[in-house]
């Protein structure tokens, strides 16, 4: 089965607005594009269902990461999704739940499925490579100086603090 151009176009168009309002932080947009928000993080294991659960994912995401944006390098589309390749950037200036802030930037290449029913967006699954993140955002971590080792060691803590939760959650 494949979908025809109107449908196609009018996707796509809500997919790439989405991203845009995501860049300038206009939220209520972006959660305008979705009946009822839902977001699926893949590496995490986080699920983010209904508007006020999907309010506070932007606020804490981008308490961390004011800078946080992305840019598009491939859209595809499917029966019922379209399917983007994106760089996410940004700068960790802010507490990523009880992961303490490193103050490091990141670049990460990522794919999201914006999952579609008929012309509704009802689902954003993103997928990335957590370890690259993380090593980017650890990049200035030496095992050689004792101030490194206790931002390692709040960093794990707080990752695994954040993991627990994100299971309960589930």
């Amino acid at each position: 089965m494949t979908i025809d151009a109107g449908p196609r176009a009018a996707r796509e168009e809500l997919v790439r607005a989405h991203m845009a309002d995501e860049n300038t932080l206009d939220f209520g947009k972006v959660l305008a594009t979705f009946p009822h928000p839902h977001y699926e993080i893949i590496p995490t294991g986080a699920i983010f269902d209904g508007r006020v659960t999907v309010e506070n994912y932007y606020r804490e995401s981008r308490g961390a990461f004011p800078d946080q944006r992305n840019e598009l390098i491939s859209l595809r589309h499917a029966d019922d999704a379209v399917i983007v390749e994106f760089w996410l950037r940004g700068t960790h200036l802010g507490a990523l739940g009880h992961v303490p802030p490193t103050g490091r930037a990141f670049e990460v290449r990522m794919t999201a499925f914006f999952i579609f029913e008929d012309d509704r967006l009802v689902c954003e699954r993103v997928y990335f490579d957590a370890m690259t993140m993380l090593r980017q955002l650890l990049a200035g971590v030496s095992l050689r100086r004792p101030a490194s080792l206790l931002t390692l060691l709040r960093t794990l803590r707080g990752l695994g603090r954040n993991q627990r939760e994100s299971e309960r959650r589930v």
